[in-house]
């Protein structure tokens, strides 16, 4: 993508965009092993399912935000490739609405972590919950330093009078999925250290949703 000109927009966004997605796919590989009493009323459970909800959750967001990094590749290609950027304002006004709508989704699965603080779990159940929660946290920040990088596109597709503005609100971005990687490692690293209290099944390869057990 150019400017009028002639320098290219700022080159690390899509890194950026793919990081996040990353992020979001292995956050939630983990759930809480159930043990013993299998009523409806046990707390155990009741922490799974919550992690379970989440996981829905985080599903959802992640097809999303992938429609609008899709779309954001689109946007960028067509201006990279000289078309106006003027035909662009639209997409980029539906790419900011869809990310908004992710976010909505990354929100629920916190509220759903945060419920586990009110249940009679083991300690390093809640802990797990709570950083999985700090992460989201941080997440929900950065994409909203995301959107906001999008609406500035949409006022000024090719950054003439914004590219500063822009590089601050990219650079504010990837410190935020900087920050939000560091605690799903802590919350990894705490479910690897507990395995009779917390799972973490993997496919070769890759990262997938856990079954609760």
């Amino acid at each position: 993508m150019k400017g009028v000109d002639g320098r290219k927009l700022p080159s690390f966004m899509m890194n950026i965009l793919n990081r996040s997605l990353l992020l979001v796919v292995i956050s939630f590989a983990a759930f809480l092993l159930v043990c013993g009493c299998s009523t409806l009323e046990n707390p155990s459970k009741k922490a799974n399912d919550a992690i379970v909800q989440a996981n829905k959750s985080i599903s959802e967001h992640n097809k999303l935000v992938e429609r609008a990094h899709s779309e954001y590749a689109d946007v960028r290609k067509s201006l990279d490739s000289g078309g106006d950027p003027s035909k662009e304002v639209k997409r980029i006004g539906d790419i900011k609405s869809i990310f908004q709508k992710a976010r909505g989704d990354l929100s629920n699965a916190r509220d759903a972590l945060n419920s586990v603080q009110d249940m009679d779990v083991n300690p390093k159940v809640k802990k797990y919950a709570r950083l999985l929660s700090s992460a989201i946290d941080d997440q929900l920040a950065a994409e909203s330093k995301e959107i906001e990088f999008y609406g500035l596109l949409q006022k000024d597709p090719t950054l003439r009078h914004n590219r500063d503005q822009a590089q601050k609100i990219l650079s504010q971005v990837s410190q935020g999925y900087e920050s939000a990687t560091a605690t799903y490692r802590k919350a990894q690293k705490l479910a690897n250290a507990n395995p009779k209290l917390i799972t973490t099944p993997k496919v070769k390869g890759k990262q997938t949703p856990a079954s609760g057990k």
